[in-house]
């Protein structure tokens, strides 16, 4: 079984490189087994991309990674809960499981406003552990928009 919280703790640190771009602090890590095949961090800011969402650039780079679009036996470890862009490519990339930290009640499409992950309409589910390191991802969060609102 893999270690959810170590894995989160590495999509942490991704998060927090994303501060240094002036981008919402947000880490991804896509895994298999205990092999970490993909890491990002948002940059939308950076490369002017409404699509470099964490999640996005790690999906990208797992399937060049493993030279297939499809993430079977993957767990895609993600700081904050997924939007409905990157839930609906998780689910796409046929991931196995998903794991992210604070819950987005403005955003979040796993379980806050909709629930992409496991929606009997789609052709796959997705398994969802949610809240491992919640309180560290959700201060990471909060100390950026505050500092944003100052």
């Amino acid at each position: 079984m893999p270690d959810d919280k170590a894995f989160m703790s590495f999509a942490l640190e991704e998060a927090h490189a994303a501060l240094e771009h002036d981008d919402v602090p947000i880490g991804c890590v896509i895994a298999r087994g205990d092999e970490v095949l993909a890491h990002a961090h948002n940059a939308r800011e950076r490369d002017a991309d409404p699509t470099a969402h964490a999640e996005i650039l790690a999906l990208r780079a797992a399937s060049k990674a493993i030279g297939s679009w499809r993430l079977d036996a993957c767990t895609v470890y993600v700081t904050v809960e997924p939007c409905v862009m990157c839930a609906g490519a998780i689910v796409l990339a046929r991931a196995e499981r998903l794991v992210y930290g604070a819950t987005d009640p403005k955003a979040g499409a796993i379980r806050s406003l909709y629930n992409v992950a496991d929606d009997p309409r789609l052709n796959h589910r997705v398994s969802v552990t949610a809240g491992v390191l919640e309180r560290e991802a959700g201060d990471l969060l909060r100390a950026y928009f505050s500092a944003k609102r100052a």
